[in-house]
């Protein structure tokens, strides 16, 4: 059997007579196994490599977070792009364009050349995010979604675990460098990412995608969540990591071991999570998860205020990382509630909502983050508390026409 695609795109539905390696559900195991080594290895290092090398501040990590979320803030762009190239083929592509800017990451050591690559890296990463989130809902099954979406998560984990093992057991021991690191991740995600584009045929889903932007009332929650998640995530992707580095001290071996633990947990807990939200259903799940985040940045806050210690910091910081498994229940309900054919378009207007607080959000919290640390985890526990009012709207049985609680108390909404 050839290992290239085959020309004319293979239904679904005839896709369970190729071997197992090849169907679609392998696809989207082996694309969850490639990105995290590139995107989470950069993530580990990029705090101490941006204070080592390029004596960033708190106002330059900012900054830095800023460019990285513009293109997601243009991820709509994706709408155009599949009317000339399939979906599949663009996310693989966007793969390989993020396994090699993050190799090349240590060729730029100053601020300039940093946040170009990184500018480089990004537009892969948020365009196979979008991508990819739109084949997972076009190709799993409703009832076996949130499972599914569980054990994309820990495979994803699987991976960056022994990544992450050869980092901490091998950085001081063997004397590496950034440069090698960097080439060796973003050298595997490419190289995996090529493996995709050749031994796998095109799929086809059964409900043809609109490719023209769509913006529906129906789904203003689903904006909603979408818009709040983006914002309060900056508070942990930028700060938290940074903290652990500026205020403790952290070596590159030491952040990289919280990352360890935060995907032990996330390989044992993203299946279970799974099957929490099939049983419980995303309203109880997301309830849930920004009960947490309130709590945790609000610890956070107490880490400036009170003086707390590195411990409780290193507690929160895999505590925090676990609550971001649950964010599947925002898939799965909005999967619930779609049309069939929404869903590419949707997942490339929701990426640019999720990104609108990301672009500003960092540069301006970067400033404040010089003032008074505390604060900026103060305002995120206030961003988790609009998610939970927000999460209160979720019906407990989510479907077309019942995206709200409000919906079985008004007229279906004009298109």
């Amino acid at each position: 059997m050839s290992l290239f695609p085959t020309p004319t795109p293979i239904p679904l539905a005839q896709a369970r007579d190729l071997p197992f390696w090849r169907r679609p559900i392998s696809l989207l195991f082996v694309m969850a196994m490639a990105m995290p080594v590139a995107f989470f290895t950069w993530s580990a290092l990029l705090n101490n490599f941006v204070i080592e090398v390029a004596n960033f501040n708190g106002s330059d990590i900012g900054w830095l977070h800023t460019v990285r979320e513009i293109p997601g803030f243009l991820a709509i762009g994706v709408i155009a792009l599949i009317m000339v190239i399939r979906e599949q083929v663009l996310g693989i592509v966007s793969l390989i364009l993020l396994g090699v800017a993050t190799a090349m990451t240590a060729w730029f050591p100053s601020l300039g050349g940093i946040l170009t690559i990184t500018m480089l890296s990004s537009i892969g990463f948020h365009y196979y995010e979008t991508v990819n989130q739109s084949l997972q809902l076009q190709w799993l099954p409703k009832e076996r979604a949130p499972q599914m979406l569980g054990w994309l998560l820990a495979t994803g984990s699987a991976a960056t675990l022994v990544a992450y093992v050869l980092i901490v057991l091998s950085w001081e021991t063997l004397g590496l460098t950034y440069n090698i690191v960097y080439l060796l991740a973003g050298g595997f995600t490419a190289v995996v990412a090529v493996f995709c584009l050749l031994a796998y045929p095109q799929f086809e889903a059964p409900n043809p995608q609109v490719k023209k932007f769509v913006l529906r009332r129906r789904y203003w929650l689903y904006y909603a969540l979408q818009f709040m998640a983006g914002a309060r995530r900056q508070i942990f992707t930028v700060f938290a990591g940074f903290m652990m580095v500026e205020r403790f001290g952290f070596d590159v071996h030491e952040v990289t071991g919280l990352y360890l633990i935060n995907l032990v947990l996330n390989m044992g807990l993203a299946p279970v999570f799974g099957k929490i939200v099939a049983r419980f259903g995303e309203r109880r799940a997301l309830i849930f998860e920004y009960v947490g985040l309130v709590s945790v940045f609000l610890a956070y806050g107490g880490i400036y205020w009170f003086g707390w210690g590195v411990l409780l910091a290193s507690v929160l910081y895999v505590i925090d990382h676990m609550f971001f498994a649950l964010a599947l229940a925002l898939k799965t309900y909005f999967q619930k509630i779609a049309d069939p054919g929404d869903i590419a378009p949707t997942a490339a207007v929701a990426f640019t909502i999720n990104h609108i607080a990301a672009v500003f959000l960092p540069a301006l919290l970067g400033y404040l983050w010089l003032v008074s640390p505390g604060a900026v985890f103060f305002l995120a526990a206030g961003m988790a508390a609009t998610s939970l009012c927000l999460a209160l709207l979720i019906p407990r049985h989510p479907e077309p026409g019942n995206e709200t609680v409000f919906s079985r108390f008004l007229p279906a909404p004009a298109e």
